[in-house]
C-alpha cells in the first residue's frame, strides 16, 4: 500500500533533521560547545594557536582536534567569517519539548521570550545573551521564518547557545496558548500599545509571564496580536523612542522582573 504524501514527507523532514549539522566558530563559542556534555561533536579544524588556548577544553572533550596551517584553514564555513582558527561541527541541540523548559525546576521568576519571525541570527544571539543574564527559562521562535542555530547565531550569544534552551516550534499562536493553559501571562511588546509593561504588571509580577516581540519594522504580525494576553510597550523617556530587537528584549525581560530580582 502506497504511503499518504503527508506521512512520506514528514518521514523526509525527520531525515533531513537528522543529518543537519553546524558548524561553530570563534574561540568562545568553540570552547563552551566542547564543554557541553550535551553537544555532539563531529570535527574539529583549529590552527596551532587556537589549539593551545583550547587545549584544556579540547582535552576535557576528548575529540581529537584536526591542527592545521592558519593560511589552509578550509572549514565550511563563510571565508569573511571570525573564526580566530577555530571552527566545530556539531549536532544541533535538543532542549526537549515546550513543557520541559516553561517550567522552573528552582525559584527563579519564570520568564520566557518569544520570538515573531526575528530571522536576524545576530540579533537572535543577543538575545539569548540577556536571556541568560536576566535568568529566562527559554528563547522560543518557530520553525520557519526564524533563525535557525547557526555558527553566526552562535558567535553573537558567546556560549549563551549552549546554556540557554533556544526551541523552535510550529506555530507561535499554538504555542501562546499552549503557555496561557499552564498559567503564563502573555505579553506582546508594541509601540502602539495604550499601557507599559509596569503598568500591564502591577500587582502580577509573581505570575510567570511570557514576552513577545516581533521583528524591526513589521511587529508582531496580527494573529499573534489577537492571540497574547495583552499588547504592552516599552515606556521612553522621550516623545519617541525606538530599540533594536535584542535591546527591546533585554529591557522588557528586566522590567518584568519582581522588584527583588531587580535589585
Amino acid at each position: 500500500m502506497k504511503k499518504p504524501k503527508w506521512v512520506v514527507e514528514k518521514e523526509q523532514a525527520k531525515r533531513k533533521e537528522a543529518s543537519e549539522t553546524v558548524w561553530l566558530f570563534g574561540l568562545h563559542a568553540v570552547r563552551d560547545a566542547l564543554a557541553n556534555p550535551a553537544r555532539e561533536k563531529l570535527r574539529l579544524i583549529v590552527t596551532k594557536n587556537a589549539a593551545d588556548k583550547l587545549a584544556e577544553a579540547i582535552a576535557a572533550s576528548g575529540i581529537t582536534p584536526e591542527v592545521v596551517d592558519p593560511r589552509k584553514f578550509k572549514a565550511p564555513i563563510d571565508p569573511q567569517s571570525v573564526h580566530q582558527g577555530a571552527a566545530l561541527e556539531v549536532k544541533p541541540l535538543n532542549w526537549g519539548r515546550l513543557s520541559d523548559v516553561a517550567i522552573a525546576s528552582d525559584d527563579r521568576p519564570q520568564r520566557l521570550i518569544l520570538l515573531d519571525r526575528v530571522t536576524d541570527p545576530h540579533n537572535v544571539g543577543a538575545i539569548l545573551r540577556s536571556a541568560e543574564v536576566f535568568g529566562a527559562l527559554a528563547v522560543i521562535g518557530t520553525r520557519h521564518h526564524s533563525a535557525p542555530e547557526t555558527g553566526a547565531l552562535a558567535k553573537t550569544a558567546s556560549g549563551a547557545l549552549e546554556r540557554q534552551p533556544y526551541l523552535r516550534e510550529r506555530n507561535l499562536a499554538d504555542t501562546i496558548t499552549a503557555l496561557q493553559n499552564m498559567g503564563y501571562l502573555v505579553l506582546g511588546m508594541d509601540g502602539e500599545a495604550e499601557h507599559t509593561i509596569e503598568q500591564a504588571l502591577e500587582g502580577k509580577r509573581d505570575m510567570p509571564i511570557a514576552l513577545v516581540l516581533g521583528a524591526e519594522g513589521p511587529g508582531l504580525r496580527q494573529k499573534t496580536k489577537e492571540t497574547v494576553d495583552q499588547l504592552v510597550k516599552i515606556n521612553f523617556a522621550g516623545a519617541f523612542g525606538s530599540l533594536n530587537v535584542s535591546n527591546a528584549a533585554a529591557v522588557a525581560l528586566y522590567a518584568s522582573l519582581p522588584q527583588s530580582a531587580q535589585s
